[in-house]
């Protein structure tokens, strides 16, 4: 199993490859950008960063105008964050 922070980086690169994909609407890719922002947020613990992450990223995960690839690139990422710990 990953260590938590491995994980956020992987997350935090998967939010980058969001942002940089031309293909994906704008108001994604700024949410995207906010929730890269929350997850580099060294002040506060990994816990608290993946479950407000997951609750950004789960705003617009049903936005009618995602692209299916990036749907598929978000579950991925709302996956990968619900491995980090709460503690």
């Amino acid at each position: 199993m990953a260590r938590p922070d491995d994980t956020i980086r992987a997350c935090i690169q998967m939010l980058q490859q969001i942002m940089e994909d031309g293909t994906i609407p704008r108001n994604i890719r700024r949410v995207a950008d906010e929730t890269r922002a929350v997850l580099m947020d060294n002040g506060k613990p990994l816990g608290l960063r993946a479950a407000t992450a997951i609750s950004k990223i789960d705003e617009v995960s049903n936005d009618p105008n995602m692209p299916v690839h990036a749907r598929t690139r978000i579950w991925e990422l709302v996956s990968q964050l619900e491995t980090v710990p709460l503690d």
